[in-house]
């Protein structure tokens, strides 16, 4: 009978091996000891004392090398059984017997046996003898019955053993990451479960499909992380620190080999990556474990091998919040003055889509603008958020303020969740595991989102909304200083929608004594005056979102509040005036009181050449004196004794954003245009004659310029230059329309085409007795009925006054070819009044106040009644005036 050497892999029972041969270990075997027999294990209940019999052989043998001598095999099943010897001269089966975990077989020594076995036996015997008579392990009497729970049973397990470290043998090894662990709880009871090895996952080993029976094969590196659990766990008596259970009921612990956390080597061999779920059952416990990922990665092991480290260029840089877009987005501004989107690290504002959350949006929003508008802060950068079909790709970042993470504040506050990151995705935060515990706190603290219930939601009146409105709450303000509120939206450079928290309301705010340049609007007609960006930005810059203290003086025409605006305590008229982009009007600031401070602002920006002001000559302002001065008195003379009988047939060319009407006469000047374009075009067809402007161009240059619509060249002069850009806005001026164009696509005006050949036929018109709304959304339907009236159409124009200084013609429009009776005899000025889309001016000038206009200005009071009776237009909702 020949010796063998083997490895013991796992002891099945007081009697039983699992040998592995030394050098294969995948070679295994079932291997008995004979003449003996031990009391079973099993999951329907074991047998008194097979527990504590197979625990005796286990701590002798398991993971050490053994000769085993076969003595004999059954035929049916083929198990041998024999004798084994371990390094130390320990023989087995005599150790167990001898210690009372094996009985002899009764029928042991009845075959025939060789003189060796015989002998063998009855040493055997003698040794049983012993045992019972010393009442040694089987022969102990009662008491060898150990419970074996199989579940954990419910939730009692978790909260009496969560946290703590309890005795546990390693069972079966399923995968590098899952096991089946019999836990020493108590001396009499145990519980065999199936357990996660807790902050890790690694690939899965090959699996049968119960259902089909076919193989799904393992994942590249499953079988040797299996094999290197087994190699170091598989029966060995470890420590297992309860930790929580998984969604599906498993227990998750942490398995402490005696040299160290098995899932540290797992991790540090590239056979395992962390496990964002179990994050928050380990706490501090996950940072050694990312730390030992991370030293994998960067020595490329097995799962990592393909591993990119990212750049090393995500270093602090400090910026400025200048806007809070949502609940975990804002923008912020470098030191250069650009401006980029950030979108915090890992962390998610309350999604519109999700019931739970939604309620939370504008208060996550509002969290982060009192914590970051306009504040300084650290930005470090972790990565990008790739582009999807509704938002662009933006960087992520950890973003500090005063040394505190706004990411994490906003996740304990529960105004944002944390995401579940790819296993792959490394644009996450450096802090991820301490914002997920956060997030089980918020929720166990049941707060924002996890508290089940939604904020107390702050409606705001909308006080401007009509003039009835504005003049209720005007008087309540207008008796208070510096009231708080916030500023909610910048729509030009000086008029703002303003949040007032104690009063409930919003409100239009329009800066008093001060006129900033119309910024442009949405649309590409809606075009702005210079420097009408430039003053709208910079309110954005310093205004917007903002919180504010605001004074109010008045209310205008159409429900907007006359004021102060104080950010910082400081006026934002002042610095907007300061900064050369708006103007003093002198009486409104005289009557809001602010004259002298606004003034003072002005003559220092006109001294600087700033913004409006650049082409400023001291001079102009004694000759603007002056004409005004005479203008005036001129002005307060003009009387008219007898309505004008000066028609001209015209047709409108344009009708810019303010309400200002181009026109030209028909048959002065249109047939020369006619004559003069006819022979513009065939000019600038002719190649020779495609040169450009050989000097920076001047505001008042007259140029040739090709209109983009049509591709057409036109007559143009230089209305304002961006010469940074080097774009000019030009005005066609037989037209009246503007638009910008490069420099480069412009050409000099040549001679023969000047207006000393022809005078420019845009002529200036003001419709008589008829003042356009005030409202830019009422102005633009405004604009567009008087085009409905008059596009395509020759009219006749009744010049009632020409105001040679201003150079404006106030005209009366009809249209010869209206249809219906009256049609004819009734002006366009009245159609318009009566459609409610304009009003009578409740302030004449001289000439306005004749009395050879009375008939007309009390038929057309009549049309604004009709209007106002039948709440059309701007009269919709009622007055826009007090009487």
């Amino acid at each position: 009978m020949a010796a063998h050497i083997a490895n013991v892999k796992s002891v099945l029972s007081g009697d039983t091996f699992i040998l592995s041969s030394p050098n294969n270990p995948s070679q295994e075997k079932t291997f008995s000891l004979a003449y003996v027999s031990a009391p079973r294990l099993s999951k329907d209940g074991d047998e008194a004392y097979a527990f504590q019999s197979r625990e005796f052989l286990r701590n002798l043998t398991v993971g050490k090398p053994i000769k085993f001598t076969v003595l004999y095999t059954i035929p049916n099943s083929g198990r041998e059984y024999g004798t084994a010897q371990l390094q130390d001269g320990t023989t087995f089966p005599e150790a167990s017997v001898k210690a009372g975990w094996l009985k002899v077989r009764e029928d042991a020594g009845r075959k025939e046996e060789s003189e060796v076995s015989l002998a063998m036996i009855d040493t055997l015997r003698i040794y049983e003898s012993e045992a019972k008579d010393e009442g040694k392990g089987l022969f102990a009497g009662s008491g060898g019955v150990i419970e074996v729970q199989n579940d954990l049973g419910g939730p009692d397990f978790l909260n009496k053993w969560k946290g703590k470290t309890v005795e546990g043998v390693i069972e079966r090894v399923i995968s590098g990451d899952r096991l089946l662990a019999r836990l020493l709880v108590t001396d009499k009871k145990h519980w065999q479960v199936m357990t996660l090895i807790a902050g890790i996952r690694t690939p899965s080993t090959a699996r049968t499909n119960p259902s089909n029976g076919q193989v799904q094969p393992a994942e590249e590196f499953g079988d040797e992380a299996r094999a290197f659990v087994e190699s170091r766990l598989l029966q060995r008596q470890v420590k297992v620190k309860i930790v929580g259970v998984s969604p599906q009921g498993q227990l998750v612990a942490s398995i402490l080999h005696p040299r160290g956390n098995i899932a540290e080597f797992l991790l540090q061999e590239g056979l395992a990556r962390c496990n964002d779920f179990h994050s928050t059952f380990l706490g501090p416990d996950m940072a050694p474990l990312r730390a030992a990922e991370e030293k994998a990665k960067a020595a490329r092991k097995r799962l990592h091998r393909a591993f990119v480290p990212k750049a090393a260029d995500n270093k602090e840089a400090e910026a400025t919040v200048t806007k809070i877009v949502g609940g975990d987005t804002i923008i912020v501004r470098n030191k250069a003055g650009a401006e980029k989107r950030i979108s915090l690290s890992s962390v998610r504002g309350p999604r519109a889509g999700e019931p739970s959350e939604a309620p939370w949006r504008e208060e996550a929003k509002e969290f982060l603008r009192k914590k970051l508008i306009g504040k300084h802060v650290k930005v470090s950068v972790d990565g990008t958020k790739p582009a999807t079909d509704d938002f662009e790709a933006r960087e992520v970042a950890t973003v500090t303020q005063g040394g505190k993470n706004i990411g994490l504040q906003l996740v304990e506050g529960g105004y944002a969740t944390v995401i579940r990151h790819r296993k792959d995705d490394t644009d996450r935060a450096p802090n991820y595991d301490e914002l997920l515990a956060a997030q089980e706190k918020s929720k166990e603290e049941k707060k924002g989102i996890w508290s089940g219930k939604s904020p107390k939601v702050k409606n705001y009146v909308d006080v401007s909304e009509s003039v009835q409105k504005a003049k209720i709450q005007v008087s309540t303000l207008s008796r208070q200083k510096k009231v708080p509120g916030i500023v909610d939206f910048c729509k030009s450079g000086s008029r703002f929608t303003i949040l007032i928290p104690r009063e409930g309301v919003k409100l239009t705010l329009v800066l008093a004594g001060v006129r900033a340049p119309r910024a442009p609007g949405r649309t590409a007609q809606e075009k702005g005056e210079p420097f009408g960006q430039e003053a709208l930005d910079l309110a954005n810059k310093r205004c917007n979102q903002r919180d504010c203290e605001i004074d109010v003086h008045d209310i205008d025409k159409v429900g907007g509040f006359i004021g102060d605006l104080y950010v910082n305590r400081e006026s934002f008229a002042k610095v907007l005036v300061e900064e050369g982009l708006a103007s003093v009007h002198e009486y409104s600031a005289e009557k809001a009181g602010n004259a002298t401070e606004l003034l003072a602002a002005q003559q220092r920006a006109k001294e600087a050449r700033k913004g409006i002001w650049k082409d400023w000559d001291p001079s102009q302002d004694a000759q603007e004196e002056e004409e005004a001065a005479h203008t005036e008195s001129a002005d307060a003379e003009v009387t008219i004794d007898k309505k004008p009988e000066d028609y001209r047939d015209i047709v409108i060319t344009n009708v810019d954003s303010n309400g200002r009407i181009k026109l030209q006469e028909i048959g002065k000047g249109t047939a020369a245009l006619e004559t003069l374009m006819n022979k513009f075009r065939s000019f600038h067809q002719n190649p020779s004659n495609n040169v450009g402007l050989k000097d920076s161009p001047k505001a008042g240059d007259y140029v040739a310029a090709k209109f983009s619509e049509d591709g057409e060249w036109y007559r143009a002069r230089i209305r304002s230059n961006d010469r940074t850009a080097k774009v000019a806005e030009i005005v066609y001026i037989d037209y009246g329309n503007t638009e910008k164009q490069p420099w480069s696509k412009l050409r000099p005006l040549s001679p023969e085409f000047n207006t000393q050949a022809l005078k420019a036929q845009a002529v200036d018109a003001q419709l008589s007795f008829v003042q356009l709304p005030a409202s830019p959304d009422y102005l633009n339907d405004a604009i567009n009925y008087i085009y409905e009236l008059t596009e395509g159409k020759q009219l006749v124009g009744s010049f009632d006054f020409i105001d040679s200084k201003e150079g404006v013609s106030y005209i009366t429009m009809y249209d010869p070819k209206a249809e219906g009776s009256n049609k004819v005899t009734e002006s366009l000025n009245r159609r318009i009044i009566e459609a409610g889309w304009g009003l009578v001016p409740r302030k004449f000038k001289p000439w306005e106040r004749s009395k050879a206009f009375e008939s007309l200005v009390k038929n057309l009071k009549e049309a604004e009644k009709v209007a106002n009776d039948g709440h059309r237009g701007m009269w919709e909702y009622g007055e826009l005036y007090e009487d």
